[in-house]
């Protein structure tokens, strides 16, 4: 069996959120069953030279969009620990002349340019390479033009006919959606693809309800946000048309690379430690609270948030009890970037607080460290297909504190839940979150309880030994 994965990010290549996590680790699992190729565009603020990405010999090639026509490359590398070939499609006006993987600028005609060429020169690409793939797993807005190239324009290519689409929807909130001349320019098949069935949505062009109207089968990155996505409040306008294919939509957790996330090894930290040397951890708490200019103080909690700073996010409820954290005993360490207000709203409290602390932008060294470091994982989100960062905190003994909603609830048991791995709040509301902090706080003091609770995350199994099985079966009942 061939797979084919398209995304616009692939750790540890190119990282903004947690698509490149999942990109860059599922096919890992994977690869004792099928032969797999990634494609991913190449960013500017991709280090060939320190990856070891070389470019491929003849591989310049000219593709028209509209009546332009644009010169590509092709460049690969393997993906770390593995023997999956990883190619770069590098197009100097649309993606290498960027070090931002998503510049915050580009919610333009221009960034859906940019995505309709790297998906045809993905299927272009693929057929150079003779990769006939059984199945394309494409991720998110950026790539969901390739199941409606492959059902429109390679409707009768010889290459493509036995293939099949899988579509994952990582995030529902964003949707692609342009104008109808954004079609004009993919060169796509309007007779085809520009209606209620396909890619139409109230007079736009919609690139994911095409993919969920032409893949074989839509995935979903946790059960519970399968479900509500069916719904009016999650379903962020396209409820009614995955209502309508529900007999193809399926919920997989997605996990973690536990041998990237290994608090026993990891060089970014200070200390190492396991379950069985738990106390080293405090070391890491020491460190990071240097790094901030903080104090360290035997007893008092450090909570973390490392997070796009994004109203998704449930940054809304940080600001709305702002003062009461400053008064907490507690410290608190974010790190982030998104909205303009969220991050000066961040800077702000950093610079006029004793107890606040913000990094704004993202280092993974620090992250890891924060990790390590942290008593407690601030994760107040508005709503969470999966999330990664609380099964990261957890594989390092920090506690999620979560707001109820998509995979957080799949994931954290809450305090005081036989086996609790963290806490849990459910109204959207800074005083529902301030109570589950205080909460944690109050556990804190019992370090009985703590250290249980912590032995319990750290022993929960979020690798993607479990998931990556599902995901295999399906790809299998597509092709039998």
């Amino acid at each position: 069996m061939k797979i084919l994965f398209a995304a616009a990010e692939v750790a540890p290549f190119s990282k903004a959120g947690g698509l490149s996590d999942v990109v860059g680790s599922l096919p890992k699992s994977l690869e004792q069953d099928a032969e797999i190729a990634i494609f991913t565009p190449l960013h500017g603020c991709i280090d060939k030279a320190k990856l070891g990405i070389k470019e491929l010999e003849n591989s310049e090639m000219w593709i028209t969009f509209g009546s332009s026509p644009h010169k590509f490359k092709l460049h690969m590398t393997k993906l770390p620990e593995t023997n999956i070939n990883v190619f770069f499609i590098e197009n100097d006006w649309y993606f290498s002349c960027f070090q931002e993987i998503y510049p915050k600028w580009l919610d333009t005609r221009y960034e859906h340019e940019r995505y309709v060429a790297f998906s045809l020169a993905t299927l272009e690409y693929a057929k150079q390479l003779n990769f006939k793939a059984d199945i394309i797993h494409s991720n998110d807005w950026h790539t969901a033009m390739i199941p409606l190239y492959i059902k429109a324009n390679y409707k009768f290519d010889e290459f493509w006919k036995d293939t099949k689409n899988v579509f994952e929807i990582h995030n529902l909130a964003y949707q692609g959606i342009w104008f109808e001349d954004i079609l004009d320019f993919a060169n796509m098949r309007k007779d085809i693809v520009y209606n209620e069935w396909g890619c139409e949505h109230y007079g736009r062009v919609n690139w994911m309800k095409g993919a969920i109207n032409y893949s074989d089968k839509v995935l979903v990155v946790s059960p519970k946000y399968a479900e509500e996505i069916l719904g009016d409040e999650f379903g962020e306008g396209m409820d009614y048309t995955l209502r309508g294919h529900t007999h193809k939509i399926h919920g997989i957790l997605n996990g973690i690379d536990y041998n990237v996330f290994n608090p026993k090894t990891d060089k970014n930290l200070v200390k190492n430690y396991d379950i069985k040397s738990l106390k080293n951890k405090e070391e890491n708490k020491k460190a990071i609270l240097k790094e901030f200019g903080l104090t360290y103080k035997k007893d008092r909690p450090l909570i973390a948030l490392i997070s796009r700073l994004v109203e998704q996010k449930g940054i809304d409820l940080i600001r709305q009890v702002e003062n009461d954290l400053i008064n907490m005993d507690a410290d608190f360490i974010f790190l982030g970037s998104g909205d303009n207000s969220y991050e000066n709203m961040f800077i702000w409290l950093s610079n006029n607080t004793p107890n606040i602390r913000t990094y704004v932008g993202y280092r993974g060294d620090l992250a890891n460290l924060i990790y390590a470091g942290s008593d407690f994982f601030l994760m107040p989100s508005k709503f969470e297909p999966c999330g990664l960062s609380q099964l990261i905190a957890m594989r390092y003994g920090s506690l999620p504190i979560v707001r109820v909603t998509g995979g957080l609830d799949n994931t954290v048991v809450g305090y005081p839940l036989d086996n609790s791995t963290g806490f849990k709040f459910w109204g959207y509301n800074g005083w529902a979150m301030k109570g589950a902090i205080q909460c944690a706080l109050d556990v804190y003091k019992d370090k009985y309880t703590l250290n249980a609770m912590r032995e319990s995350a750290m022993k929960a199994d979020f690798s993607w030994a479990e998931s990556s099985k599902k995901y295999l079966d399906l790809y299998k009942s597509l092709i039998s």
